[in-house]
């Protein structure tokens, strides 16, 4: 092994774990707002549907920038362009935590209707900013992928990528978690907060068991502002260790490129915008990828978002088992998305979009078999259904961004990979407020199916996307030989 194949294999795997580990950091300061929500619904009475409308447009604001990043992610060097999106995440989280704060400073006022009304106006300004920032997450480490990791290794170095986001959205899960059951104020004692408490969750005070709740959230009153403030802390040492650890593309640190694509023309220059609008926006697969990841991505959160409550109130679990059940979901997929990369590369010679159509067919048979389970079914069938639907849907979502990345080739990868964030992201608007719509107008028709309906309509869209893949069946694995000199 010569000196500059041993450098570039330390720098590649250097590149591969620094950008693994800022992109996780990326979720401290992403997923911690779900957690701080019962403390904040407890304390001011912030209802469901004002989170839930914060919620709907954050997956759209999230969507756009991560189509606006990609633009930027292919023009300037990924260290700077990280660093600098997580901190400015962990201030707009910082900013989360006075929310209160800010609303008193505006009103004048502790509590009373305007008091809330601006608080609840101000986290929604502060959310659609932090998920503006949270776009500068994925694109550069997109790009780096793709100029450190060859074209036949990026289906199984990028899936073992992929696992980032798993990784941070568990350990965030876990401290906050932890911060709402300790930290805060303990006013369990006081009449008058538990009164308060009751009323705003709309709790009969008779109720002993939903009390417990209640006594619960009041022995740890303003833990919610931890549930930003910690992460925000991480996350601002997690920007300045990607400054630290990451460089830019090998030529950055004296290495050559390993695609001469990245030799033609300047970025930004006329030869660079035709080259993306040919090999991006006139570029049939990319086109094809995009509309497949829109459906994917509504039956991925479609049971991620909806899962808890179809497996209570359809398969009669409890809330605790539903809970495990989706997160095993969520770690099948995680060995799925693991399993899929190394497959393609291994057996597919890198056709990433070959790999999807087999995945796809998976979740249609898998979620068919769970339909299909009669009532009163056991446990163990039940998850392990779900849970190899998991194993196959994570398959295309990681695999999407990385036939994408082949397709439009280093050069254009971010921006490729923006346009098709953009239409997952979209998706939300079907997996949350669709599906919520047509359970609720299924319940007046026929209450008893009204789940399953949901259900047969996520196999019928995996039936859809499995037939979008096959458009490209016959697509090279990359487009590299068609842009070298």
């Amino acid at each position: 092994m010569t000196k500059t194949t041993k450098s570039f294999a330390y720098w590649q795997w250097r590149t591969i774990i620094a950008t693994m580990i800022g992109y996780a950091f990326y979720y401290f300061v992403r997923k911690n707002f779900s957690f701080a929500i019962p403390g904040l619904s407890a304390e001011y009475g912030i209802t469901k549907t004002s989170f839930g409308i914060i919620m709907t447009l954050v997956t759209i604001v999230y969507g756009l920038s991560r189509f606006l990043n990609g633009f930027i992610a292919d023009r300037v060097n990924a260290r700077y362009h990280m660093a600098i999106g997580l901190l400015l995440c962990a201030i707009a989280n910082y900013a989360f935590g006075f929310g209160a704060d800010l609303s008193t400073l505006i009103t004048g006022e502790t509590g009373g209707p305007q008091f809330v009304n601006t608080m609840v106006l101000i986290f929604g300004v502060i959310v659609l900013l932090n998920n503006l920032f949270q776009g500068a997450g994925f694109p550069p480490c997109n790009r780096l992928l793709t100029h450190w990791v060859p074209a036949n290794e990026l289906a199984t170095k990028m899936s073992i990528w992929n696992t980032s986001h798993s990784v941070g959205a568990s350990i965030v899960a876990i401290l906050c978690g932890y911060i709402m059951g300790t930290f805060g104020t303990n006013m369990a004692a006081n009449p008058d907060i538990v009164a308060s408490i009751a009323a705003n969750l709309n709790i009969d005070m008779s109720d002993a068991m939903r009390m417990q709740g209640v006594v619960e959230s009041a022995a740890h009153i303003g833990a919610w502002k931890y549930c930003f403030w910690i992460p925000a802390t991480i996350a601002l040492a997690g920007a300045l260790g990607i400054f630290v650890f990451l460089r830019d593309t090998p030529s950055s640190v004296g290495l050559p490129e390993i695609h001469k694509v990245n030799k033609k023309g300047k970025e930004g220059g006329a030869e660079y915008k035709a080259f993306v609008k040919r090999m991006v926006f006139r570029n049939k697969w990319i086109w094809i990828l995009a509309v497949a990841d829109f459906f994917v991505y509504i039956v991925r959160f479609a049971v991620l978002d909806w899962g808890p409550t179809f497996l209570k109130e359809a398969r009669h679990m409890s809330l605790a088992n539903a809970g495990w059940t989706v997160a095993v979901f969520e770690i099948f997929g995680v060995i799925g998305m693991l399993f899929w990369g190394w497959a393609t590369d291994k057996w597919l010679k890198g056709k990433a979009h070959r790999t999807c159509v087999y995945c796809m067919i998976g979740v249609a048979i898998f979620m068919t078999i769970f339909l299909s389970l009669p009532q009163g079914t056991a446990m163990v069938p039940m998850v392990l259904c779900l849970a190899m639907a998991g194993f196959c849907i994570y398959g295309p979502q990681a695999l999407i961004g990385i036939s994408a990345s082949n397709q439009a080739t280093n050069r254009a990868a971010a921006t490729a990979n923006g346009l098709i964030g953009m239409f997952a992201y979209a998706s939300g608007l079907v997996s949350g407020l669709g599906v919520g719509m047509f359970i609720d107008f299924m319940n007046g028709v026929n209450p008893d199916k009204s789940w399953d309906y949901v259900f047969m309509a996520m196999i019928g869209i995996a039936v859809i996307t499995t037939f979008i893949f096959m458009l490209m069946w016959n697509a090279k694995a990359d487009a590299y030989g068609d842009t070298e000199e």
